[in-house]
């Protein structure tokens, strides 16, 4: 990541880069998605979905409750997708697969619902990222992790994701460039990540979807199916540096 320094004025308080979230949980599902259905709901941005096949693009559903952060405490609902660097076009699977083999894969943050004011205006403001405010109805700590995200009465998703099997090791940090196109802009920020208690399987996802819009979008990848893998993150730590944007889109 960047070695960004600075600081940007949220609603009144200053928020100092790089951005710290010191102690969080997640759990999330990966799904298998037409490449044409996913491109089709991304194609403002310019970005191409990456294909691990032929015809088939990567989808994450992704709960996080920040406990401990620079931007306070909230729960977050994520619909990503990976995607190829924004400066490459077309190619093939196997170039696919390696790009996502050596990290050079980027993840699109498409739809990033939050119940915390402050965040909202930060993560739009500052990343670009697409938030907006919703409710939860979150459980990170049973066996089997669920949770609910909702806007104005109207269900998003529903999500649980039974145990995994222990992941060995702990503390190696990931880097990914995130991306976010909100207002017309692409921005890319450096995210690097650090988690421990780390459990996946194969399958392990239950998934519901409601009458929301973002619900729809879901749909129209196909889902709910079954999903490819699980995971659940006990505790992860994570930084932000600052949004680059990309000229051109």
């Amino acid at each position: 990541m960047s070695d960004t320094t600075g600081t940007h004025l949220v609603l009144g308080k200053e928020v100092a880069m790089p951005v710290q979230v010191r102690s969080a949980t997640a759990f999330m599902a990966m799904y298998s998605v037409p490449t044409a259905s996913a491109q089709a709901l991304v194609a403002g941005s310019g970005l191409e979905i990456l294909q691990y096949r032929p015809g088939r693009g990567l989808c994450t559903l992704v709960f996080v409750d920040y406990l401990d952060g620079d931007l306070g405490p909230y729960n977050e609902f994520g619909v990503c997708f990976l995607v190829r660097d924004h400066d490459r076009r077309g190619g093939t699977v196997l170039q696919d697969l390696r790009e996502l083999g050596s990290g050079g894969a980027g993840a699109l943050i498409h739809r990033l619902p939050v119940d915390g004011d402050f965040t909202l205006a930060a993560g739009r403001g500052i990343w670009g990222f697409p938030k907006i405010l919703a409710d939860f109805d979150a459980d990170h700590h049973s066996p089997t992790q669920r949770a609910s995200v909702s806007e104005d009465g109207r269900l998003i998703a529903e999500l649980a994701v039974a145990p995994g099997i222990p992941i060995p090791g702990a503390g190696a940090t990931a880097s990914v460039a995130a991306y976010s196109f909100l207002g017309g802009t692409l921005r890319r920020t450096g995210w690097d990540m650090n988690p421990a208690g780390m459990r996946t399987r194969i399958g392990g996802a239950t998934l519901r979807l409601g009458t929301h819009p973002i619900a729809d979008e879901l749909r129209s990848l196909g889902l709910p199916r079954r999903a490819l893998v699980s995971s659940s993150i006990g505790n992860l730590a994570m930084t932000f540096g600052d949004a680059v944007e990309i000229p051109g889109r």
